[in-house]
């Protein structure tokens, strides 16, 4: 079993060498990607390789994001014939005590991709800082819709391991480069059937600086959440299967949509006309609407109750 740790570093020089120095023995290759950081991270990894023989340095000459660092260790770590890929990240914002609980439901074969769980440890939680918290809570529910994990309860968290095996099933040019590293992760992952546990750990924060913009992040993660949420029904419910669910979302959307639009486009006429709307052209888009929403609600509730549950049914379909 070669187990392998990719660190994507970007000016993480005040933190690289405890993040290292901490990693448990079992832990075979430590592949850091150093990406073009403007401090001194290059030269302390360059004297950390000497040192350890087990540390494999990759320079970028351009930055790619924490997604582009992630995926050059991965096609290393692949080289390597590692057998299971663990990500921490080089600004010691992770215990890497909990690697050997992060990885054991991938070397017991009941998952395919595990990561942590920060809310499970509600101390932990309120040191969390304000920005970062409230842009998990918020993404949360947004991302288990896109991804179709309903079961992850920390779907921003980076802290992850997954089985070489899983890793070689995914299209890895689909994978984010940027701040969406981890969401499209998840959403590739789906598109495998990849079996996902979450391992509750506590959230740890010290002098290490956000980089989480609460602009790109209202901005940029709607569209490309609502992209990947339209793509996954497509395929999964029309594509690659055709279920009750299918029929749900065939005639619950149009029918809510008809009744939303034939219900506002009467009020604007009949409102700016100051005349009482007939009854029947209250009740029909009323009808249409709660129709529609109930379509459509069932359809929610059999796709919450169908994420990859167990590891028999893994299968690429992409």
């Amino acid at each position: 079993m070669i187990i392998t740790v990719v660190i994507p570093c970007y000016n993480v020089s005040k933190h690289i060498r405890d993040v290292i120095k901490q990693l448990p023995a079992e832990v075979n290759w430590i592949i850091t990607v150093n990406d073009c950081s403007k401090d001194d991270t290059e030269k302390i990894l360059s004297g950390l390789a000497v040192e350890n023989k087990k540390i494999v340095l990759i320079n970028h000459e351009i930055n790619q994001g924490v997604g582009g660092a992630m995926i050059t260790g991965f096609k290393r770590s692949i080289e390597l014939n590692s057998d299971v890929i663990i990500k921490i990240d080089g600004d010691n914002q992770m215990d890497s005590s909990y690697i050997p609980a992060l990885i054991k439901p991938i070397i017991d074969s009941k998952a395919d991709y595990t990561k942590g769980n920060r809310f499970r440890d509600f101390k932990a939680l309120r040191k969390m800082p304000v920005l970062r918290r409230t842009g998990n809570l918020g993404l949360s529910f947004c991302i288990k819709a896109a991804s179709g994990y309903w079961n992850i309860f920390d779907p921003n968290n980076g802290f992850v391991a997954i089985s070489s095996e899983m890793l070689k099933t995914i299209d890895i040019h689909k994978i984010h480069k940027r701040y969406f590293f981890e969401s499209s992760m998840l959403i590739e992952l789906y598109h495998s059937d990849a079996v996902i546990q979450e391992i509750p750990m506590k959230a740890k924060y010290g002098d290490e600086v956000s980089h989480l913009s609460l602009t790109r992040t209202l901005l940029g993660f709607p569209p490309k959440l609502l992209k990947a949420f339209i793509r996954r029904i497509i395929l999964k419910y029309f594509l690659f299967d055709f279920n009750i669910a299918s029929l749900y979302i065939l005639f619950g959307f149009p029918l809510f949509v008809i009744g939303l639009i034939y219900g506002i486009v009467n009020f604007i006429k009949y409102g700016s006309s100051h005349t009482p709307a007939p009854t029947g052209t209250v009740v029909i888009p009323t009808l249409l609407i709660i129709m529609g929403f109930q379509l459509l609600l069932s359809a929610t509730s059999f796709d919450i109750s169908n994420y990859p549950k167990t590891k028999d049914i893994n299968n690429s379909k992409l």
